[in-house]
């Protein structure tokens, strides 16, 4: 048995990660037409093979429109899902467990990729005009976004009940919803971004509405033997946003829908937020919607070294910890935490071709 809460398994229904150090979802701005390139492959499988637990790949679109830039990758047709299936084959034979992250950009979609700037992306240069969201409320500089009708809610929640099933023709094991950062399913949580004077505005229950409508839909297209998590942004940072305790009431009303675990993350909503960032910023919000809902949850943010890990795994602030820079600073992040925790038996080893390299205990 482990003697490190970082190398213990978990298991969320029938799916066992080998560990509890987590690749979060990073987009790679990469993708052609929304199918993953060998970019891809080689990223990903790289944390595969450095001995990642679960491995979420980036936020993957469930409609064209829904994208963040025209170079992320998506999930609504034959071609990306066959490129899919070959990645997360791939980092299955690794030994990690493949997931991927579901998501529709909303009023923050057709922007560029961040080494190119950060505004908008007009049709003619590749984008698209139209952008959606709760109410039409613009994000920052971009274009003001079209309020969803009832029939772009509907559509919204077919386009993710479609990238649910084909995620899981392409192999995935978890399936994470992005309710997180302003894209589309967290404008519809504050009060900031929706504003809407129908069943899916105005108090905390009308607001939470459309979001949990979708978890509903996802979990029953979703097997019952299979995990499924929902990132959410805990506050907004802003004035009259979404707050903590609302996350929480969320939190427990995701767990009675089937959601097996909560990734808490925070802010996005708006570009003048104030954020204190720091060495694990986030984890007390990890640590009160994890007791506040007695739900698991995943920490992020800032978390870089083993012992900084460790500790949160240990205080019960999370239940696992998904790790962004760390791992593209070091894809054998785990394996080189194994070693700085003085790890014994059988946490990741490397693969049998590169053993002749590793250093023997």
């Amino acid at each position: 048995m482990s003697q490190n809460h970082l190398f213990r398994p978990l298991t969320l229904r029938s799916v066992t990660a080998r560990n509890r150090a987590w690749v979060s979802p990073m987009c790679q701005y990469s993708a052609k037409e929304g199918v993953p390139q060998d970019w891809h492959l080689v990223h990903l499988g790289s944390r595969a093979v450095g001995g990642a637990g679960l491995i979420l790949a980036e936020a993957t679109a469930v409609s064209p429109e829904g994208r963040i830039s025209p170079a992320d990758t998506g999930l609504w047709n034959d071609a990306q899902q066959a490129a899919w299936s070959r990645i997360a084959a791939f980092m299955r034979e690794q030994g990690a467990v493949p997931g991927v992250q579901l998501a529709h950009a909303g009023r923050k979609a057709s922007t560029q990729a961040p080494w190119e700037g950060h505004g908008y992306v007009p049709p003619e240069q590749g984008g698209w005009a139209d952008t959606v969201a709760p109410s039409a409320i613009a994000f920052g500089g971009l274009p003001a976004p079209r309020a969803l009708d009832a029939a772009g809610l509907r559509r919204v929640r077919e386009d993710f009940v479609a990238a649910t099933r084909r995620a899981l023709a392409a192999g995935f094991e978890v399936v994470e919803l992005h309710a997180a950062h302003g894209y589309l399913l967290h404008t519809f949580l504050s009060p900031l971004s929706n504003t809407r004077q129908d069943s899916y505005g105005g108090g905390f229950d009308n607001r939470v509405r459309f979001p949990l409508e979708v978890i509903a839909a996802v979990r029953e297209a979703w097997p019952e033997r299979l995990p499924l998590l929902v990132r959410i942004s805990a506050t907004d940072w802003a004035e009259g946003g979404w707050t903590l305790e609302e996350s929480v009431e969320l939190a427990r009303r995701m767990k009675a829908l089937g959601v097996d675990l909560v990734d808490c993350s925070t802010g996005g909503l708006v570009p003048d937020a104030r954020i204190p960032v720091g060495p694990g910023y986030q984890v007390s919000f990890s640590r009160a919607v994890r007791q506040g809902a007695d739900i698991p949850t995943a920490a992020v943010g800032m978390l870089t070294e083993p012992a900084q890990v460790e500790q949160v795994l240990a205080m019960g602030d999370a239940d696992a910890v998904f790790l962004a820079r760390a791992l593209l600073r070091d894809a054998y992040w785990p394996q080189h935490a194994a070693r700085a925790l003085r790890e014994r038996g059988a946490p990741p080893r490397p693969p049998v071709q590169y053993e002749r390299a590793w250093p023997r205990d």
